[in-house]
């Protein structure tokens, strides 16, 4: 008996979505709409060159969608600007996209948008920076965003000012002359002065008290130490004292980031100071309001001297597990793909010259897993690249040791629809699967097109999972991209997709959200959308 061909006529809403671009590898790949492109680069994009891009192709299509996006939407790229500053904790990116929005016709954004992302002295000199360099079409400031700066520079406190003149390209003292503030006081006419390198005679006697340490510490060390950024200091011959006082006023980026400092200038033969560190770095008062990226805590705890004391090293374990504990419970049974293929060993934050970070994206994959394994212990973490990786993992490992075993693993191509292969063929039920990718897959194309099926074809990732949706009809699948590109291996056109990137656990805020039913096809651009301005 003649039986009708399953695989012509199984239903068209059980095929598979067909491929319509190719990403940076050369793979098939599904394209974003603009919105979640740009989102992805305002959550991932730090404008140095990775595996398969250069930081000006990553510039040059971060304007492209922001005009794109802008010209149908500006409120959404005002509000990209404020979720990629407050919720990513980004520095480029929101200064990026708040510039691309500084023209007359913006001028509600950009007035409800500017606190929002001009939060510090940093942020201030990027905006002027981007805006002065003439890539988002203008090199003059311009009415508003003049008397947008010049307001934020006249409500800032002194203690404030005197921490922004640190920096440079351009410094404070620049933009002050750019945008030439009237002083509200005598003290703060002072103060200005003072920054721009003009300070009189007559300015000293109502300058700032906190300035007036600074000027009698430089002439004296042995004066009292003024509560500054140790960048001040430096001019003069600091002693191991000098350190031990700034390690106990230090913020909680400049201590973690300094610890190698400490030991160099002795202050950890200080067995209170030791202590004293390591409390520092623990207190979750001082990193909730550093907002520091869970890599960052890893990099410390990865390069710090190994004469550094234990007890600072145990601090850093554990600064890394609190960096991490949003990290939600997920229902039911997990597979995590762990992409670990050769593109992923590029610096995760990009090649940046003076700037390049030590961890690489397979760290930050691998560190995702660890601490989804830990706080979900019945999780499956399978490493792939050209082949499958078995690993065995103690969830009571600290993240730390997890992380360095997993990120010993792979170096080859990226298939990023082997790991669903496998669980397709396995036959295992499964709820949530999560990958944690550069999306850069390429090896799966290439045994497609030997196969004679290159055009007209699903990604592998795609088609396999459409075929574990037929014995899961409720798994969801989570893709985690951590590098800047344009394309996904699996489109999030359905209710059971979510593509979301980033290094902040605001990641793991909405993963928690979509695995407990808060569903929409465009999700994450939804939450983009709820931003209050």
């Amino acid at each position: 008996m003649h039986v009708a061909s399953k695989t012509l006529f199984q239903s068209a809403s059980s095929k598979p979505p067909v491929a319509d671009t190719t990403n940076d590898a050369g793979g098939v790949a599904y394209s974003r709409s603009a919105k979640e492109a740009l989102t992805q680069y305002a959550l991932t994009g730090c404008f140095g060159d990775t595996y398969y891009t250069s930081a000006q192709a990553q510039l040059d299509k971060v304007l492209e969608l922001a005009k794109v996006v802008g010209t149908e939407c500006p409120d959404y790229v005002a509000k990209l600007a404020v979720y990629s500053r407050t919720k990513g904790f980004m520095k480029d990116m929101p200064a990026i996209l708040l510039a691309s929005i500084s023209q007359p016709e913006n001028k509600e954004l950009l007035q409800h948008a500017f606190s929002h992302v001009i939060d510090n002295g940093k942020m201030l000199r990027n905006y002027v920076q981007i805006l002065r360099s003439g890539v988002t079409g203008r090199k003059s400031l311009g009415t508003l965003p003049k008397r947008l700066i010049t307001d934020w520079i006249l409500m800032e406190s002194s203690y404030g000012i005197v921490r922004a003149s640190v920096g440079n390209q351009p410094s404070l003292a620049d933009i002050i002359k750019m945008v030439h503030p009237k002083p509200q006081s005598r003290q703060q006419a002072a103060l200005f002065s003072w920054v721009i390198g003009k300070e009189k005679p007559e300015d000293w006697e109502v300058m700032p008290e906190l300035v007036k340490q600074l000027r009698a510490f430089r002439a004296d060390p042995t004066a009292e130490q003024p509560d500054v950024p140790f960048e001040l200091l430096t001019s003069t011959k600091l002693t191991p004292q000098h350190w031990k006082q700034i390690a106990k006023k230090a913020g909680w980026q400049m201590l973690r980031m300094n610890l190698n400092t400490f030991l160099r200038n002795n202050v950890f033969a200080d067995q209170e100071m030791v202590q004293i560190i390591a409390d520092r770095l623990q207190d979750k008062e001082l990193m909730g309001r550093a907002r520091p990226f869970p890599y960052q805590c890893l990099t410390s705890f990865m390069y710090v001297d190994g004469a550094v004391p234990m007890a600072i090293k145990i601090a850093l374990q554990k600064i890394l597990d609190v960096s991490l504990e949003n990290i939600p419970t997920i229902p039911g049974q997990t597979y995590l793909f762990l992409d670990v293929s050769g593109s992923m060993g590029s610096p995760i934050t990009g090649v940046r010259a003076g700037a390049t970070s030590k961890i690489t994206c397979t760290h930050v994959a691998a560190m995702i897993a660890a601490a989804l394994l830990k706080r979900n212990p019945e999780t499956i973490v399978l490493p792939f690249d050209t082949q499958l990786y078995r690993v065995r993992l103690n969830p009571l490992d600290s993240i730390a040791t997890m992380t360095e075993t997993l990120a010993k693993y792979g170096g080859g191509g990226t298939r990023c629809g082997l790991p669903m292969k496998w669980l397709k063929e396995s036959g295992k039920n499964v709820d949530s699967v999560i990958y944690v990718s550069d999306n850069e897959s390429w090896l799966d194309f290439i045994s497609t097109r030997m196969l004679g099926n290159a055009s007209n074809s699903a990604t592998e990732a795609m088609a396999e999972w459409v075929e574990i949706k037929r014995r899961n009809k409720h798994a969801k699948l989570i893709c985690i991209d951590l590098s800047p590109n344009r394309s996904v291996q699996a489109p999030s056109s359905s209710k059971d997709i979510l593509n979301v990137g980033g290094f902040s656990d605001n990641v793991f805020t909405l993963l928690e959200r979509f695995t407990k039913g808060e569903w929409s096809a465009d999700f994450w651009v939804k939450d983009v959308e709820a931003i209050n301005l």
